[in-house]
């Protein structure tokens, strides 16, 4: 990431809006948001093909409520929610905290809900080859809040069943 051409950008996006890039408030927020992106937007550089595994024979595996954040990318504001993944392990279990990293991967990027929904399901396949994965996200989108439909506390849930979830309910 150009963190000078990015500072240099968002100086002009200030401009453009109709604010004064050289107000006291507005000063540092080019470098701000420069060195912010690099966190919000690091899914980018993340490997989301981790390989600690563990040869294990176990039942389902659950992790709910993982909070995350990502950027929609129609409008670039944010939306944040809970992930609950599930796999059914045959014979390889990964570390419980991967799950999670495997969640930040994806969502810190440019992303719609359904994508990362099933990025995640997808990777878990492919890293442990289950019996069957199943990812559900919860998530508040400020682009439905703050602008056009303006619904405040409106949810939206996503799921993406692969392997045995999908066709054994």
């Amino acid at each position: 990431m150009d963190k000078e051409r990015i500072k240099k950008l968002i100086r002009e996006l200030i401009i453009e809006i109709g604010e004064d890039p050289t107000r006291e408030g507005l000063r540092d927020t080019p470098k701000r948001i420069a060195e912010s992106y690099e966190e919000i937007y690091g899914g980018y550089d993340s490997d989301s093909e981790l390989s600690v595994q563990f040869s294990e024979d176990s039942e389902t595996v659950i992790a709910k409520d993982i909070k995350f954040y990502s950027m929609c990318e129609h409008h670039m504001l944010p939306f944040i929610g809970k992930c609950h993944v599930a796999y059914l392990p045959k014979g390889k279990i990964i570390g419980l905290s991967k799950i999670p990293k495997i969640v930040d991967a994806f969502s810190r990027r440019l992303q719609v809900q359904e994508r990362l929904t099933n990025q995640i399901a997808r990777n878990l396949e492919k890293i442990l080859n289950p019996i069957g994965v199943g990812v559900v996200i919860e998530a508040l989108h400020l682009c439905m809040c703050m602008r056009g439909v303006a619904k405040q506390n409106s949810y939206t849930t996503t799921s993406s069943m692969l392997g045995s979830f999908k066709q054994d309910a």
